[in-house]
């Protein structure tokens, strides 16, 4: 029997997946038709299993062993289902760069169901690659093992740093080709969120007239992931204010590690503040504010220094197809949630500054301190100095005494716009008056040694494509889960990359 052909009641006579390997939950589910289509994963040729993010396992309280032996490589590949899987493929529209499209939905991911973790917290599991869906647009619903090794690396990279992200859980190679321009080896990622529901969801029910879809979408979002908010009245301007705070935080944490999204359309949003969709993001070498790497996004719109201005464009999306919700009255709906979103400035405001001020070594946040950091970011851009460089050594200088500084100054095309800066640091660090050790361990917490470098990161891509190597994979997601630890005999991921190494474009990959 071909692998496509394979169905639940094939799959039955053969013997089916215990249950018991990945005990499912169901909520998503249970919503009404009009918010999913119910669709298996089509099954793979050959599935062989590239990693098992074994830490991730463990939270979940599944088992490793039985996760990577055959059986579980076919269940992680969706060529066998668990008995409680009920798979599906969720709609939703969206804003892309502006742009409405008014139905999108996952085209080549399929959400197997929910695991309960050790504390108690349901986590979707999906597969992304896992064959055509209703949404497909024409695709193939298939992914490249590129794409694949790319949001691994991506989310475990976040989520290492300490930010909110969707996780990547498995990787798995199918033994077949997809088209890619040329022909690439086909992967899929099994990926594990707090959840996929983005604003995107709301708009496609909300551009459709459909209030009693928004009310059932808005109520499961509460129950799930903030049930603290079922004894409001105000429950859905809660709603409202979750995820504007969560998004808040989510994009000061992107600023402050130099991480650029890529490609922040409404359908890449998600409701609950984490990172979610791994397409042409990147991380800034150089600290340039306008610094754009997707190779789609030609006029700058989800620019590094954008980020903060179209999150809070996207939760006015948000905001408004929850305007029925929210009053009767359609001025006091508007007022009630405009006050809301124009909190998310002061929300994000507070968090980067914060963040900022503890990467030059102060923990009170001062109006002077802030003035402090910035003008050090705008020399940094003005001399083209690294970002995660500049910051990393700062941290290791002597608070009083220059004479180390030249680790720092030799990332500036003129040394000497940072010994100007220097002179205030050091005044200030002198007013603080903090244990000197203190102040670099501090530092050295909020400024990390290793990022994913995009060169690094396209170098472990092509190796998995061309020779189906992932030594380049495994050795960055070792140095990557601990970001903030000096690794000397890794002291070459570190580095920035030479001007011939640089990648200055990233793509989707899809």
């Amino acid at each position: 029997m071909s692998p496509s052909n394979r169905t639940r009641e094939s799959q039955a006579a053969e013997g089916a997946a215990p249950s018991d390997l990945f005990p499912l939950r169901h909520s998503y589910a249970r919503l009404p038709e009009a918010f999913h289509s119910r669709i298996e994963p089509t099954p793979v040729a050959q599935p062989s299993l590239i990693r098992l993010n074994r830490e991730l396992v463990e939270v979940l309280g599944l088992d490793p062993e039985r996760l990577s032996a055959p059986e579980g490589v076919e269940v992680l590949a969706g060529n066998r289902l668990p008995d409680s899987a009920e798979p599906l493929a969720m709609v939703y529209g969206g804003h892309q760069f502006g742009n409405w499209v008014p139905q999108l939905g996952d085209g080549r991911a399929i959400l197997l169901g929910e695991v309960e973790d050790r504390e108690g917290r349901r986590r979707d599991v999906q597969l992304k690659g896992a064959g055509r869906t209703p949404y497909s647009r024409g695709g193939d619903g298939r992914s490249s093992i590129g794409p694949v090794v790319r949001e691994y690396l991506g989310s475990e990279a976040l989520a290492a740093l300490g930010i909110p992200t969707t996780r990547a859980l498995a990787a798995v190679a199918t033994g077949e080709s997809v088209l890619r321009g040329r022909e690439e080896p086909g992967g899929i990622l099994v990926r594990v969120a707090r959840s996929h529901v983005r604003v995107g969801t709301f708009e496609y029910f909300a551009h459709r007239g459909d209030t009693a879809s928004i009310t059932r979408l808005a109520d499961y979002v509460i129950g799930r992931h903030f049930p603290h908010l079922e004894e409001r009245e105000d429950r859905y301007l809660g709603l409202l204010e979750e995820t504007v705070a969560r998004t808040a935080d989510l994009v000061a944490s992107w600023l402050l590690v130099g991480f650029i999204h890529g490609v922040m359309n409404t359908d890449n949003t998600s409701i609950v503040g984490e990172t979610i969709d791994y397409g042409p993001f990147g991380f800034l070498d150089p600290y340039r504010p306008d610094e754009v790497y997707s190779s789609i996004d030609r006029g700058g719109r989800y620019a590094y220094g954008q980020q903060p201005g179209i999150a809070q464009w996207n939760l006015t999306r948000l905001a408004e197809t929850l305007l029925p919700l929210l009053d009767p009255e359609a001025d006091a709906a508007v007022e009630a949630a405009t006050e809301v979103v124009q909190g998310f400035s002061d929300r994000f405001f507070d968090a980067y500054h914060r963040g900022l001020v503890r990467k030059i070594g102060f923990r009170e946040t001062t109006p002077e301190r802030i003035e402090l950091a910035k003008d050090l970011l705008q020399r940094m851009s003005a001399e083209s100095a690294d970002m995660t460089l500049t910051f990393r050594e700062l941290s290791k200088l002597d608070g009083r005494d220059p004479g180390g500084d030249e680790t720092v100054r030799r990332l500036f095309s003129e040394p000497e716009s940072f010994d100007e800066w220097s002179v205030r640091w050091r005044s200030r660090l002198e007013e603080e008056g903090a244990d000197d050790g203190e102040r670099r361990a501090d530092m050295q917490a909020a400024n990390p040694a290793f990022i994913l470098r995009n060169h690094l990161a396209q170098a472990a891509v092509d190796a998995a494509i061309e020779e189906l190597n992932f030594g380049p994979m495994e050795r960055l997601l070792t140095v990557l889960s601990q970001p903030y630890t000096d690794q000397p005999e890794h002291e070459e991921l570190a580095q920035a990359p030479a001007a011939e190494d640089r990648v200055t474009r990233t793509f989707c990959g899809t």
